[in-house]
């Protein structure tokens, strides 16, 4: 079975014959390859011609897209989510006091 799909830059496929996802990161019409990134975050590259005797199909994002984008950090996501707490925002502003006339001169 051979593919029909054009791979586009940013859409998820995947592996018919083993299961996994990749997406599609790259196209590079000179040398007519296609740069992938897969799920694990390991980046391969394929030859056009290959692309198409691969089995594979487009399919939906992960539920956890992240894997091959490296993100490390939940508020990198867009989320509301912080590692700090409510209260390292109160605090007073005076806590830090001004700099002595002496000490610009210096």
């Amino acid at each position: 079975m051979t593919t029909e799909f054009d791979p586009i830059i940013g859409n998820w496929y995947c592996h018919l014959d083993k299961g996994q996802r990749f997406l599609v990161v790259a196209i590079d019409e000179k040398t007519e390859t296609v740069g992938v990134q897969n799920f694990d975050g390991n980046l391969d590259e394929y030859e056009m011609e290959n692309w198409h005797q691969m089995e594979i199909e487009p399919c939906e994002a992960p539920e956890n897209w992240s894997g091959p984008l490296d993100i490390g950090n939940v508020d990198d996501l867009g989320t509301n989510i912080t590692d700090t707490s409510e209260s390292d925002w109160d605090e007073p502003l005076d806590v830090f006091e001004p700099r002595s006339e002496t000490s610009k001169e210096e």
